[in-house]
């Protein structure tokens, strides 16, 4: 039986791919903050581990990492998912404790799960991380320095693990979601509406799930270097 770690896992793009691997007859462990939500994500399902944890402390990422490998017998996958918003403003209105928020999850917690992840699957010989990116890692929001920088640092992580875990048979790749519907991006698309806009275009957080499965189900030796997904009407090529 195959097993994934998802970072994140307690709601969102998170929660829905750790419902679909659960249909797939994956192992999954649902690693979060709150242990609440994640029993709530798992139900009863035998094949759900749920691991609370914070990815921005280094002592509990390598714990979640090292118990899941434990109880599952081997990591084959970390979809490294963990990510937040911060207030949109630009720079010089921006929080620098926000700033630093922003960081810690979207950049520093990425590379701790990473490390650990990394250390486990080196040596059972292999293994696949799937960094979860954003359309931000191409092209910024209006507003959003935080989530922006921190994205286009995720795809330099992305590659760095491509390149050094390549003799070790592990695989790196980045998935890039343009507007999966989630209730943080229901927030945002009130918030647009309410200034008198036209929304957010959004497609099913399902969606994002699928394409995750695809990435972490191909066979050794096959990745995924980086998948854009989105939803169709978002304004990212072309001409407006």
């Amino acid at each position: 039986m195959k097993t994934i770690l998802i970072t994140g896992a307690s709601s969102g793009i998170g929660a829905a791919t750790a419902r679909l691997f659960l249909t797939q007859g994956w192992t999954v462990g649902l690693m979060a903050r709150r242990a609440d939500a994640l029993r709530a994500v798992a139900g009863d399902h035998p094949n759900a581990h749920v691991l609370p944890g914070d990815v921005t402390d280094p002592a509990a990422a390598e714990a979640v990492v090292s118990d899941f490998a434990g109880r599952a017998g081997r990591l084959d996958v970390l979809f490294n998912n963990a990510g937040l918003f911060v207030p949109a403003a630009a720079i010089d209105e921006t929080a620098v404790d926000d700033w630093h928020r922003a960081v810690a999850v979207n950049l520093t917690g990425m590379f701790l799960m990473a490390r650990a992840a990394f250390g486990v699957m080196r040596a059972q010989g292999g293994g696949r991380i799937v960094n979860n990116g954003s359309i931000s890692a191409h092209v910024p929001r209006e507003g959003a320095v935080t989530y922006t920088v921190t994205k286009h640092a995720v795809t330099g992580l992305t590659r760095q693990l491509a390149l050094d875990g390549r003799d070790l048979n592990i695989a790196c790749g980045q998935i890039d979601i343009g507007n999966a519907k989630t209730p943080m991006l229901e927030a945002l698309d009130a918030a647009q509406r309410d200034a008198g806009g036209d929304g957010v275009p959004m497609m099913a957080v399902e969606d994002a799930a699928k394409a995750v499965l695809h990435m972490a189900s191909l066979p050794e030796g096959t990745n995924v270097l980086t998948m854009t997904i989105m939803a169709n009407g978002m304004p990212y090529v072309g001409r407006g």
